[in-house]
């Protein structure tokens, strides 16, 4: 955490701004009040979100090793977000599974009991037609 209560996550930085200012100026004192007959330049450069203690320009290679360790984090926030995504989907894709299984068995149970019934009437209908016998006038009856 930083200092003075401060979150990382909350603060978003903007880039510094950096002014140059060049004067030509013979007449113009340099440092402990030496006349300069060089030109001078200031180099301004503001910061937004928060001060701090020292206003020195940060080094390239600390500049870039920030943004890398900002953009692993986005990366890991977006990993851990489609690994979320994905166990969802396996957690749907099995869902269905379940629905499927309960469905194909008890269309088996149905096919079972359709199947049960028909033998019932295959039995039934098994004997008719087989109670022929001959009698006088020439029918036969079984």
């Amino acid at each position: 955490m930083p200092l003075f209560g401060r979150h990382s996550a909350e603060t978003t930085r903007t880039p510094p701004q950096t002014t140059t200012t060049t004067s030509h100026s013979s007449s113009s004192r340099g440092l402990f009040g030496k006349r300069s007959t060089t030109p001078e330049q200031v180099t301004t450069t503001s910061r937004s979100g928060g001060s701090r203690f020292f206003h020195r320009s940060e080094d390239p290679s600390i500049t870039a090793a920030r943004q890398r360790v900002a953009g692993a984090e986005a990366a890991e926030r977006d990993a851990d977000q489609a690994r979320f995504q994905a166990r969802a989907a396996v957690r749907n894709a099995r869902e269905q599974v379940k629905v499927l299984e309960k469905e194909a068995a008890e269309e088996a149970r149905l096919a079972k009991i359709k199947q049960n019934q028909a033998h019932s009437i295959s039995k039934r209908a098994k004997p008719l037609g087989r109670k022929w016998k001959t009698l006088a006038s020439g029918v036969v009856l079984y």
